[in-house]
């Protein structure tokens, strides 16, 4: 446990120590805002997350400059209501959550930390509609488990645990480290970025530091808060636009505002009344009364009207999305970029070599809409051409853009049914080209290549051709079965199941065959069919590469 002999450890957080804390996490999230911008890459990669942190830590940090109490009670009251108040982007909401979790807590029971914790990781959860693994909820949940799991050590209790605070609040924050380092292992946005989680990130940093007040460790200069304009001052222009983070285009301005003299009931409603007027809702409460009210809509007296209707709004602020050019150039960094999913590390790499950004898939699953979307936003880029490589996850897929366009990117999909068509399509990618043309002359290069594929029959069924039974060898040309090799599904009737299928495959022309080899395939497949194009077809060339994947035995492509 860190220890120092320039500062005392505490046993409990006073008001003196809260703010001590509040002012480090200023700091600390100033020095560090334009790294924690640069990994933000999910679930949008608007470069923001840092930026958002610091705005709402800061508000934090200002209300509780303005409380000149000592009362334990009214500085907890005032940062978690500045946090609410001040909080920018999701990050921000997520983070005035843990807050207002610890302020619950901690106000009438200031050594209880673990419980503190664990009640930051319940609010915070309920803050986000679709939570998923490898986030900054992730890195909460691993800290608040992990500083419950050690007050019962301790103790053998949840209450106040006497002269234990520091150990407690540094294994959570030990754990917190060691789960940011898991989020690219969770979420593979963060895996094929090369970082972790950004507001996990935020979280870790603010975590420190109260294992540093509470342990004695050093704590940085304290600079005195920006200085708090007791006036209302004309905001400038640059103030009055702002980039979109979230949402659809259709709506053109985002509200903001606090509300007070209002129930859990009323804000209910209103939550509901502005869901019908927009998008990118929230109303949440600092669990003292007060609420912070978010809505992108068109109709902004509506929105103010509707927080009228149920308390007393305050603080109100509208802005208008600058979605022009200019903005869209800081926001995109190409113009043009091709998202390939995929099945089997050989065909992973194949697309990644081709210069596509991949999802990679497990062989017997679809893709999840939101981590395809999370991919799609990554490229940066502002058109974005999407290789799906298989029929049977349109849905997924179409859900995946309907939520890329709504955060700004135009993004098409070219309509590949097989890897083979995909890498057709990708062959043919120019990005110099203007995107729409080059779309079309993708979608062209898929058309044109036909697509076979070999399996073993798994049941008895009928076919195009006639009944096959369990273990005999399928070949199917374009997704029908087209012949049936007698099982069982021996290394010899897999070889001349695949070379029948490919004469099939150019008995209608063809100069280029790209066959994928599943990890299935008997060994010495790919020389076989090299052999046999040869000796028969000679004319013609023939790619062979280990796909990797274990639901085909191979899949085969004729241009």
């Amino acid at each position: 446990m860190p220890t120092s002999d320039t500062a005392q450890a505490i046993d409990k957080l006073d008001a003196p120590a809260v703010r001590r804390w509040i002012v480090a996490c200023v700091h600390t999230l100033d020095e560090h805002r334009a790294d924690i911008d640069g990994i933000n890459v999910f679930p949008v990669a608007d470069r923001d997350t840092g930026s958002n942190l610091l705005r709402t830590i800061r508000a934090a940090a200002e209300a509780v400059a303005r409380t000149r109490s000592d009362r334990l009670a009214e500085v907890w009251s005032a940062l978690a209501g500045g946090a609410l108040a001040g909080a920018r982007g999701n990050s921000g909401v997520i983070l005035s959550q843990v807050l207002r979790g610890l302020a619950e807590v901690l106000t009438s029971a200031p050594a209880n930390i673990a419980e503190a914790l664990a009640r930051a990781d319940e609010l915070a959860t309920k803050a986000v509609s679709d939570p998923k693994p490898g986030t900054v909820l992730s890195v909460l949940h691993a800290a608040a488990t992990a500083a419950l799991a050690t007050a019962r050590r301790v103790a053998g209790t949840l209450g106040e645990v006497a002269g234990a605070l520091g150990e407690i609040v540094h294994a959570a924050a030990v754990v917190a480290d060691q789960a940011l380092a898991d989020t690219p292992r969770q979420l593979e946005t963060l895996a094929r970025a090369g970082v972790v989680d950004a507001g996990g990130q935020g979280l870790v940093l603010v975590l420190h530091e109260l294992s540093a007040v509470i342990n004695g460790t050093p704590d940085p200069d304290e600079a005195p808060p920006p200085a708090i304009c007791a006036h209302r001052v004309p905001r400038d222009p640059g103030a009055l636009s702002t980039e979109r983070e979230a949402g659809s285009t259709e709506y053109g301005y985002e509200v903001m505002y606090t509300l007070e003299s209002t129930d859990d009931p009323s804000a209910g409603t209103l939550r509901r009344e502005l869901r019908r007027l927009g998008d990118c809702v929230s109303v949440v409460s600092d669990g003292g009364g007060r609420w912070t009210v978010h809505v992108h809509c068109n109709d902004v007296g509506a929105a103010i009207e509707a927080g009228i209707e149920i308390g007393r709004p305050r603080g109100i602020a509208v802005v208008r999305f600058d979605d022009h050019a200019a903005v869209r150039a800081t926001r995109f960094a190409q113009e043009h970029a091709v998202v390939a999913l995929a099945r089997g590390a050989g065909t992973v790499e194949l697309f990644r070599e081709e210069g596509a950004e991949v999802l990679a898939l497990p062989d017997d699953q679809p893709p999840d809409p939101a981590e395809l979307a999370g991919v799609i936003a990554a490229t940066r880029a502002s058109h974005v051409a999407v290789l799906p490589n298989d029929p049977n996850i349109e849905s997924q897929v179409e859900d995946a853009v309907r939520r890329a366009a709504r955060a700004g990117q135009d993004v098409l999909v070219v309509p590949t049914a097989s890897p083979v068509q995909g890498l057709a399509a990708l062959a043919v990618h120019d990005a110099a080209r203007r995107p729409g043309e080059d779309v079309v002359a993708m979608t062209e290069a898929a058309a044109a290549t036909r697509r076979g594929e070999l399996t073993v029959a798994a049941e008895q069924a009928l076919t195009w051709v006639g009944q096959c039974h369990t273990d005999d060898v399928l070949g199917l040309l374009d997704g029908e079965v087209v012949l049936i090799e007698p099982g069982p599904a021996t290394g010899e009737a897999i070889a001349m199941a695949a070379r029948q299928l490919l004469d099939r495959m150019l008995a209608g022309g063809g100069e280029l065959v790209t066959a994928l080899v599943g990890t299935a395939a008997p060994e010495g497949l790919a020389a076989a069919l090299a052999d046999h194009v040869r000796a028969r077809h000679w004319e013609v060339e023939l790619s062979g590469y280990p796909s990797g994947q274990a639901g085909s035995i191979l899949l085969l492509g004729v241009e």
